[in-house]
């Protein structure tokens, strides 16, 4: 076995093999391609630069989106006093279990416990109440980017910790119809952000009143299902009704001169997100990051022998310049090709160009795909045309994969026996009827661990009879074991 071989071979070995433990593979990619590591405070996370830089073009793709819809960005306080985060009982009493509280300013014990935000709606409700004083006023359309803490139990890199980094949008409107309309607007958002910048196809629909956000009144979301079969939350967006408003006393003047009570948005996605695209594109080589948002796109390795050495770094320098339009590394470390062959592969680069005696010879360089591993020689002319095109088929070629793997493990089910039969030996996605009931929702999450992740939007006209106690459907329900 050369060197080469046996460099790629030992890198290799850090990682744990996907098909047999899937937890283990996403830890040690999420380790070992530096996107982020534990810190010595349980449940918290340290974003590494490569981590946050792949975070950085996710938020930059999403906070256009965002913009692009009218909303403009804000700042608002860490740190929430508990009588404001009482005010509505059910958002409290949905938050307690994870909420983080500050006793001591100093040395000194404070009169009031302070939280630190799990969620901002209090906080804002509170500024908004003075905001809005007319008609005129509205709709207001703020979102904020920041971080919030909700002390979790169970803790998993991105997916779930202690403290994580999120966009919020909070809205005020006229009408109840404006603001239903501004949860469904921003479900599209996130539906196209991650399709289209992520290259993960998602799922639309309503959740279940069990599974939607505390305090409100309903709750719509994306999900996507990853490559060990389980279902992700990928993003939520809630309408708040006049609950907040009512609570928060956030009135205005209507045109009527009648005094009314506004109608209220919220929605949020985080950084699970980065953990969506690790378990929906990754391999068992690492990661194979969407071209739009991969931090380097292309990278540039120069196979460097003694005698042509200081040639093939100036060419390889000529070859970075002309791509300047892209996020392009050079790799002038010392490491063998092997070593860092694999070593992109993990970070999950795009494009790898290879550049030896024999591409410089004949004006080229060896063009290699990280989805597909495809590997062909490109004339340096064709290089800026050819580098776009292939970016372009990456990303759809990756959006296309993972929908391949949803549709496969797609199911309908009409019985709670069927469901749990096809969970134990087959994770994925399970459409069946549901009357409605919580009782039914929790028999079967007491049985199989499924939950309901959606209930989608396009319904069938005929439904059948509940899963669990044979009555009429209401919904046709699409369970999964989840995230």
């Amino acid at each position: 076995m050369s060197k080469a071989s046996n460099d790629k071979k030992r890198s290799l070995e850090a990682i744990s093999d996907i098909h047999e433990d899937f937890s283990a593979w996403y830890t040690d990619v999420v380790r070992q391609a530096k996107l982020a590591d534990y810190t010595i405070l349980k449940g918290c996370m340290v974003i590494r630069p490569y981590g946050y830089a792949l975070w950085e073009n996710m938020r930059d793709y999403l906070d256009a989106r965002i913009k692009a819809t009218g909303h403009v960005n804000a700042y608002f306080p860490l740190f929430i006093p508990e009588s404001l985060l009482a005010k509505e009982a059910e958002h409290v009493e949905g938050f307690a279990p994870e909420v983080a509280w500050v006793t001591h300013g100093g040395d000194k014990e404070l009169e009031e416990r302070v939280a630190i935000r799990p969620t901002s709606e209090a906080i804002i409700c509170s500024i908004y109440s003075k905001w809005v004083q007319s008609y005129r006023d509205l709709p207001l359309l703020i979102n904020q980017w920041a971080n919030v803490v909700r002390w979790e139990k169970v803790t998993r890199l991105f997916l779930r910790t202690t403290e994580f980094l999120w966009q919020e949008g909070h809205t005020c409107h006229r009408t109840e119809a404006e603001a239903i309309n501004e949860a469904l607007k921003m479900l599209e958002v996130y539906e196209r952000f991650y399709t289209e910048d992520l290259a993960i196809p998602v799922l639309k629909g309503l959740k279940s009143q069990s599974e939607k956000f505390a305090g409100a009144r309903d709750t719509f979301c994306v999900e996507a299902l990853m490559k060990d079969g389980r279902a992700l939350q990928a993003g939520t967006t809630h309408d708040l009704g006049q609950h907040f408003a009512k609570v928060f006393d956030i009135t205005f003047l209507d045109e009527d001169e009648s005094q009314k009570h506004v109608w209220q948005t919220s929605w949020g996605v985080s950084t699970r997100s980065v953990g969506a695209v690790v378990m929906t594109h990754g391999d068992e080589r690492g990661l194979r990051l969407p071209p739009r948002i991969a931090p380097v796109q292309v990278v540039v390795v120069p196979i460097l022998f003694d005698k042509t050495r200081d040639e093939t770094l100036h060419y390889c320098s000529y070859v970075t310049e002309i791509l300047s339009d892209f996020r392009v590394e050079l790799d002038e470390t010392d490491k063998s090709p092997g070593w860092k062959f694999a070593e992109h592969e993990l970070r999950g680069v795009p494009i790898r160009l290879e550049v030896g005696p024999r591409d410089m010879e004949g004006d080229q360089v060896t063009l290699v795909r990280r989805d597909t591993g495809e590997k062909r020689p490109v004339l340096v002319s064709d290089l800026p045309r050819v580098t776009k095109e292939t970016l372009d088929q990456i990303q759809e070629g990756l959006y296309r994969q993972a929908l391949a793997y949803r549709e496969g493990l797609t199911f309908r089910v009409g019985t709670l026996a069927e469901l749990s039969a096809g969970l134990e030996e087959k994770r994925g996605l399970y459409h069946a009827p549901w009357c409605g009931d919580a009782a039914c929702e929790n028999e079967v999450k007491d049985k199989t661990k499924a939950t309901i992740r959606l209930l989608p939007f396009d319904q069938p006209e005929e439904r059948g009879a509940c899963l669990v106690c044979g009555k009429d459907a209401r919904w046709e329900a699409i369970f999964a074991r989840a995230y």
